[in-house]
């Protein structure tokens, strides 16, 4: 099993494999590693004869083998990538007996998208010793800032951890979308500069100012003012702010704030780890422990729990506006 970086690296010095088997739940990787494929390996020359894309739902293993044997036309290679392979799952064993015999001038691509092979069985023992096979794993919510942060090194251009929570929250996980906010980013400020939350407000339309972290953090030092003026906010835009999403960080906020409770050790690298957040925010989460104690946290976390239910419509039929304001009223009081 190789990483992404050594895969990528090897691609654009050609030293190809014959077939690259890309599985699992993140599907960014998975497209970015089929692209490079695509973009760099024939000339568009070579493309128009030599470069076939399949989807798993319209094609079979016997297609599959069928064109991967062809030989290139006036090229050295060429590429076929089956998308969508995993709608092929129940007979994809049957691809055995080519990957232990694949064609030395095809490179066969396999998008096996939010699905893995079972290691003990034939094709990934096969596939083992002769293909680059890469798994896919999906980042949680508290290593995107580090992605995003290595993403754009290259380009010499540096990111705002709050510029870097804003995109989060506005994005969710999903590392595609964050990806292309980020290239119309670097395409604003150029190379060696800063991606700052002005920047965040003013090219992709987020507010700096009214946001779930900014809530938070208004929860966190007791700033009554602050945080209804931003629920008044969510509650004239609920589309762009929906109340479950509100509620479950928040949730997540307080969570944080009760394991601050449990911890001996209040080293800065220490207390980020144990949260799982960026160094940079650890005084924030220090200094709104203070205000509020473990009792005091468990009862939010009811009260939380009590307004996701009725924001469901459970035993309330309440508007945006009367739930975001009872819940912070509730918080604070």
């Amino acid at each position: 099993m190789k990483d992404l970086n050594s895969i990528l690296t090897s691609i654009k010095n050609r030293k190809l494999s014959p077939i690259y088997f890309l599985m699992g739940e993140e599907s960014y990787f998975i497209d970015q590693i089929t692209s490079l494929i695509e973009t760099s390996v024939l000339t568009e020359e070579e493309k128009g004869f030599n470069q076939m894309t399949l989807y798993g739902k319209d094609t079979s293993i016997d297609d599959i083998v069928a064109n991967a044997k062809r030989f290139p036309m006036m090229a050295e290679y060429q590429i076929l990538i089956v998308k969508e392979a995993q709608n092929l799952s129940r007979t994809i064993e049957q691809l055995v007996d080519y990957v232990k015999h694949p064609q030395s001038s095809t490179i066969l691509v396999l998008n096996y998208k939010y699905k893995t092979l079972d290691k003990r069985k034939a094709l990934y023992k096969a596939l083992s010793k002769v293909a680059v096979v890469f798994e896919a794993k999906k980042i949680y919510e508290n290593k995107i800032s580090s992605w995003m942060t290595s993403n754009l090194a290259p380009h010499h251009i540096k990111i705002n951890p709050n510029a870097a929570r804003m995109l989060i929250e506005f994005l969710g996980t999903d590392l595609s979308k964050i990806n292309n906010e980020l290239n119309k980013l670097r395409v604003v400020i150029g190379d060696s500069d800063t991606i700052t939350p002005e920047l965040v407000e003013t090219h992709i339309g987020i507010s700096k100012d009214f946001n779930n972290f900014e809530l938070q953090n208004a929860l966190g030092m007791l700033n009554h003012k602050k945080a209804f003026q931003i629920v008044r906010y969510f509650s004239q835009n609920p589309k762009d702010h929906p109340f479950l999403l509100t509620t479950s960080i928040l949730f997540s906020y307080f969570s944080k704030l009760m394991i601050v409770h449990t911890l001996t050790n209040r080293d800065p690298r220490a207390v980020a780890k144990a949260l799982g957040v960026n160094p940079f925010f650890v005084q924030d989460y220090l200094g709104a422990s203070s205000n509020f104690s473990m009792k005091r946290i468990s009862a939010i976390l009811d009260i939380l729990r009590t307004f996701d239910v009725k924001s469901k419509g459970v035993g309330a039929n309440n508007s945006p506006k009367d739930l975001y304001n009872e819940l912070i009223f509730r918080i604070l009081n």
